[in-house]
């Protein structure tokens, strides 16, 4: 049988659409594209399928079953959920869902989650609760730069979502929240990236 894996990939606020009249800034395509070139590089481009979401695209079941469940080969295809500040906080119960819908979820990377503060969530379509993720591996990456900018502030407004204990791995990088594509492909200690880990994961799964 001819394996698959999906790969979702989720954009916080101002990611996919305009947020508060800011963006969008399409900052989780920097984690995306060069990751799935480097599917198609490796010769793994069949079995390999992803998707660009937006936070607020994941938020209901209606929306879950039209955009990402309807994708979705068969309850054994392996998924794979990146997240990017909000969107870290919506794939995370995106996770819970579909697992408890019966689906494979393989992996949940959350890139410098946000979604705790009361401001964003009565701005934003988002579960109010915290997430309870269900995953076989979870990845979380934090943002804690040596020099902050305006996407730091914004993630402080936003409040963190703080996981200390929980992940498989946490770490944290010397870069910027809006930088989605650093914290998914920057080496971790170990010298392998998020991006390197959920790779070498998705090729074990495709050639069984």
């Amino acid at each position: 049988m001819h394996r698959q894996a999906l790969a979702l990939f989720i954009g916080g606020a101002g990611d996919k659409k305009p947020y508060y009249l800011a963006g969008p800034y399409r900052n989780i395509c920097c984690a995306q594209e060069p990751f799935d070139r480097r599917i198609v590089e490796a010769g793994q481009a069949d079995g390999y399928q992803s998707l660009y979401l937006g936070y607020h695209e994941v938020w209901s079941a209606s929306a879950i079953g039209r955009l990402v469940a309807a994708e979705i080969h068969d309850k054994d295809t392996p998924i794979y959920i990146v997240g990017h500040s909000l969107g870290a906080w919506s794939g995370a119960h995106l996770s819970q869902r579909l697992s408890e819908w019966g689906y494979r979820v393989e992996m949940l990377v959350t890139l410098d989650p946000v979604g705790s503060g009361l401001l964003v969530r009565l701005g934003s379509r988002i579960p109010y609760h915290r997430p309870a993720p269900l995953s076989h591996f979870w990845i979380n990456v934090r943002a804690e730069p040596g020099r902050s900018n305006a996407s730091d502030l914004v993630a402080q407004l936003g409040r963190k979502w703080h996981v200390a204990g929980e992940p498989d791995i946490d770490e944290a990088l010397d870069t910027n929240h809006a930088n989605a594509g650093a914290m998914f492909c920057n080496p971790l200690h170990d010298g392998h990236s998020a991006a390197d880990c959920m790779f070498e994961s998705i090729v074990g799964q495709l050639r069984g």
